[in-house]
């Protein structure tokens, strides 16, 4: 059986997830996809985009948690993995239909507005809407 890693994911108001876990698979800044973290894993700090990223618990079970953006740090030995996040969500905490409502309000303002700091704000909530239905497993359309 592989080593365990312990996982903390931390936003400012609480503690959102800690435990063991078997691999962690999240998504950096840098557009160079996502990246997994095992026991044993180099030391590493990257920043994080919005993103659903899938912590393997040791019971064999999948603790799926949509992040919008934030900062990861592994170090240690035994191998510590901190997802640091100023929003993060559990899957079971998301509103699907809230999440489909930003998506497509998000999408319209996308089609709409000319105003760039609108524009900007739109980009990042169709981002957040997106992470959140990708880790619910409802998918969305791009």
């Amino acid at each position: 059986m592989a080593e365990a890693l312990q996982v903390d994911l931390v936003s400012p108001e609480k503690v959102i997830f800690s435990g063991e876990a078997n691999m962690v698979i999240t998504r950096t800044a840098g557009g160079g996809g996502e990246i997994a973290f095992q026991a044993g894993h180099a030391p590493f700090l990257g920043a994080l985009v919005e993103n659903h990223t899938r912590i393997f618990l040791t019971d064999g079970t999948i603790q799926d948690v949509a992040v919008h953006r934030g900062f990861i740090e592994v170090s240690g030995n035994p191998t510590r993995v901190s997802i640091l996040s100023d929003v993060a969500e559990l899957a079971v905490d998301i509103d699907v239909d809230r999440a489909k409502e930003a998506l497509e309000r998000h999408e319209l303002t996308l089609k709409t507005e000319t105003v760039e700091a609108n524009v900007a704000d739109a980009v990042a909530g169709k981002a957040r809407a997106q992470a959140r239905l990708t880790t619910t497993g409802t998918g969305f359309t791009a």
